[in-house]
């Protein structure tokens, strides 16, 4: 698939947030025209809202979505995946199917489907909602390049993506998938660190956002370390050398390391049978 409309169809179980992320994506790439997306879910107000503003088909019924599709996205909650997937497995067979519910694994999807059903399953994070995404694939076993770069270029439509093994997905959760979070607790302790030296909470929060997102574009684009470009800043005997030795006093780096490990052993523990949300 490129970066021209297809030929394809692709339908959405499933009408949440990150379902929507995907179809704002996909049509703003131009990678599929509207009247090839179809959105099954059961909540009718939700797909009239989506049929209203993209113009894209809907249903209630996840079998005419998944029959009518050639790659299926997989977005429901991961309480209902298999009440989802059995009724649908005739009408996925040979087809692409990618999940992005989060905790379930390939093999606990492949036991209801078809062998010759791809499979693909992704984790993608909260910043795909602006089209900011970091998204990691993890295909199934001897899937064919073509496939899984139908995947590659249909995330890539919200964000960044990369490939990697399934085994390492319960990392990509701790540090992608909750290290929106973290990065939200920095942004709201700068600002109040503006506001407890004299800045209005308003200037403060602008402010403190704009400095993360401008040091992260810096970083992107930049390519070098981020100890190199800290240093550039850091001036000998200035105000963001005396700062980072309180950062390092306080513990601010093991800190976040540690929120990381956590969160992966959490997601870890969720996949092994454990319960409550996945992140």
């Amino acid at each position: 698939m490129t970066k021209a409309k297809t030929q394809k169809k692709i339908a959405f179980l499933g009408a949440g947030n990150m379902a929507e992320a995907i179809i704002k994506g996909i049509l703003g790439a131009g990678l599929f025209h509207a009247d090839a997306i179809m959105v099954a879910d059961i909540s009718q107000d939700r797909i009239s809202f989506l049929k209203a503003h993209y113009k894209i088909r809907t249903t209630l019924s996840n079998n005419k979505a998944a029959e009518q599709a050639d790659i299926i996205i997989l977005s429901v909650k991961p309480s209902v995946v298999e009440t989802v997937l059995d009724p649908i497995r005739e009408y996925v067979k040979g087809k692409l199917l990618i999940s992005v519910a989060a905790g379930i694994t390939i093999g606990h999807i492949r036991a209801h489907l078809d062998e010759d059903t791809a499979v693909i399953r992704a984790m993608p994070n909260a910043p795909a909602l602006v089209l900011a995404g970091a998204t990691v694939l993890a295909p199934s076993a001897n899937m064919a390049g073509e496939l899984l770069q139908q995947g590659i270029t249909i995330f890539e439509s919200i964000g960044k993506c990369w490939v990697l093994e399934e085994s390492l997905l319960n990392a990509v959760t701790g540090l992608s998938g909750s290290g929106p979070a973290f990065v939200m607790v920095v942004i709201e302790a700068m600002a109040e660190g503006g506001v407890k030296c004299g800045l209005t909470y308003d200037t403060a929060l602008a402010l403190s956002a704009q400095t993360v997102y401008g040091a992260g574009k810096w970083l992107i684009e930049s390519a070098e370390h981020p100890a190199k470009l800290k240093d550039f800043v850091a001036s000998p005997g200035g105000t963001t050398i005396a700062g980072l030795h309180q950062l390092e006093s306080s513990g601010v780096r093991a800190g976040l390391i540690s929120a990381v490990e956590k969160a992966t052993l959490r997601s870890k523990e969720l996949g092994e049978g454990g319960t409550g949300p996945r992140r």
